[in-house]
């Protein structure tokens, strides 16, 4: 265990190093600061610092949540500048990957160390869901500005198909990390709709939107992927909330989207009857 902590921090060290270069050179393209990049850069100092001489000493998981965090602010000012852009199309592909590459860096560095039998001991759901959600809603976004583009799509519609199957993977995992709150279990309550959300594993407005997005990405999958051979793609497509228990098959856009937006829809009336 011990062993496994200290390649966490030997390897937390390195990344930020990675990042607060990158940080870097965003700064000086862009001609100015930036309320994101200088909090990165921020929880990359103190990351530093902390890291220090006595590495040994060091908690893996308080180094894991600062470099989680300044990872989440960095790859949204890159975000938004795509979204400025509407996603240029000879730059899009490449700098999506990238920036979902960089924020699957720390749910891959606890599974590569394997120090905690799940990811939630060391990240925390907040965090988890939060990477799953910036993950699912960048991939919606681009597909979004992807289905506007006909020439492109009469082209490249099979890799269309996987960024909306990997987006609703996301999505659909963020839903999953926190249980539905049992009402039957002497649960303490004031308002009977919030608790009626709670229930469903709706713990923000944020869940709503993800179970909406995942269901206009089950739309264009069936109106714009239907001429794609099947593929065994395998998600999670248990939607009624975040369940403990989960099983996996391959994608079908319309078993998947009908039961997201019938959630959805249930729980828009719930939160405003």
């Amino acid at each position: 265990m011990a062993a496994a902590g200290s390649s966490v921090v030997r390897r937390v060290e390195e990344l930020g190093d990675l990042a607060q270069a990158h940080i870097q050179q965003l700064s000086e393209a862009a001609g100015e600061d930036d309320h994101f990049l200088i909090r990165a850069s921020a929880a990359l100092e103190k990351l530093k610092l902390l890291c220090g001489e006595e590495k040994e000493c060091s908690n893996p998981s308080n180094l894991l949540e600062l470099y989680t965090q300044a990872i989440l602010d960095m790859t949204y000012f890159e975000e938004n500048k795509l979204v400025d852009e509407d996603f240029p199309e000879d730059s899009s592909s490449q700098k999506v990957k990238e920036l979902i590459s960089f924020l699957s860096e720390p749910e891959i560095l606890v599974k590569e160390n394997s120090i905690h039998p799940k990811h939630s001991d060391l990240l925390g759901d907040e965090l988890l869901e939060c990477l799953s959600w910036r993950r699912g809603a960048l991939l919606y976004m681009y597909c979004h500005s992807l289905t506007k583009r006909r020439e492109w799509l009469s082209r490249k519609s099979a890799l269309l198909k996987k960024y909306l199957v990997d987006g609703i993977s996301y999505l659909l995992q963020m839903l999953n990390y926190r249980c539905p709150v049992q009402l039957n279990e002497g649960v303490a309550f004031q308002d009977l709709d919030t608790a009626k959300l709670l229930s469903a594993g709706i713990f923000s407005d944020i869940h709503l939107l993800a179970m909406m997005y995942s269901g206009e990405m089950c739309y264009w999958g069936l109106k714009l992927c239907s001429e794609q051979q099947p593929e065994n793609h395998e998600v999670d497509t248990d939607v009624s909330g975040a369940s403990c228990t989960t099983y996996k098959e391959p994608l079908d856009f319309r078993e998947v989207g009908e039961k997201i937006l019938i959630n959805s829809f249930q729980t828009g009336q719930q939160k405003d009857p």
